[in-house]
């Protein structure tokens, strides 16, 4: 390969194709390739190198707290997460649709693994996925009140295809907290999808976020046309020491139902 085409490469900033090069023109030689198979392979390992580079910037720009992937999440250890479901919303369709999920159930369940599981899978489709806990969503937004601030933060959690709030439940949230939550549920509801994950049953967000009202406010926007998929059965600590999963009084299916004015609307529980 001559200087000049590797300056003209470099300018045209080719450098996957640069970095294949001569590999493809020894393939070339040796199997008698016509110029139009020649080039298409050039091109492709082009657009290979282009694809992976995206993904790590989105990766990047995704902030998960590990990389999880579905190959990586024991399917055998808890029979109650349906492969198939979870499968079936790793392929993006809920996120065209501009549906929202949310993933519930006690800790350890693996309710976090397929949440950023899922925000992968939809990253090497092509989508622009944000991973925050709740917690890091409440602080982002009371870190900086300004009138400024705030609208450069929301328009941050505004911007993603896909949305993950993770940890709901955990421990109560601060004082306000309610307010910034509805806010970025308000404004993404049905224009762009949000993924949470809860630790604790939706009849309890009242007390989580210490502002009832604020909490069937979400609710009532988050549940409307949202995916809901319960995860019990036995915590991923108990693989390394003995540990009692409380399981719900009943099914999360007839608690919704309970709730005051049938608030879910068009949730659909998925058991």
């Amino acid at each position: 390969m001559n200087d000049t085409l590797v300056t003209a490469l470099k300018r045209l900033r080719l450098s996957g194709l640069l970095a294949s090069l001569d590999v493809r023109l020894q393939e070339a030689g040796a199997n008698t390739l016509s110029h139009a198979e020649f080039l298409e392979l050039v091109v492709q390992d082009e657009l290979a190198i282009r694809q992976q580079r995206q993904i790590a910037r989105r990766l990047k720009a995704a902030a998960f707290r590990d990389l999880k992937t579905l190959d990586d999440f024991d399917w055998t250890f808890n029979p109650s997460v349906k492969k198939k479901t979870i499968f079936d919303l790793a392929a993006g369709a809920f996120i065209r649709e501009a549906r929202d999920i949310l993933l519930v159930g006690p800790p350890g369940v693996g309710k976090s693994h397929l949440a950023q599981a899922i925000g992968y899978e939809a990253i090497k489709a092509g989508f622009v996925v944000y991973y925050r806990s709740i917690f890091d969503l409440v602080r982002d937004f009371l870190q900086d009140e300004t009138l400024s601030g705030a609208d450069r933060i929301l328009t941050r959690y505004l911007k993603p295809d896909l949305l993950i709030v993770d940890d709901m439940g955990l421990k109560q949230l601060p004082k306000g907290s309610g307010e910034h939550l509805f806010e970025v549920v308000l404004r993404r509801y049905e224009t762009r999808s949000t993924l949470m994950t809860s630790n604790r049953p939706i009849e309890d967000w009242g007390k989580l976020i210490g502002d009832v009202p604020s909490a069937t406010a979400i609710l009532d926007q988050f549940l409307h046309h949202a995916i809901v998929i319960p995860i019990n059965g036995k915590s991923t600590a108990s693989k390394t020491r003995s540990r009692r999963i409380r399981r719900p009084r009943r099914p999360l299916k007839n608690r919704l139902e309970k709730r005051e004015g049938n608030r879910c609307n068009g949730a659909h529980v998925i058991q």
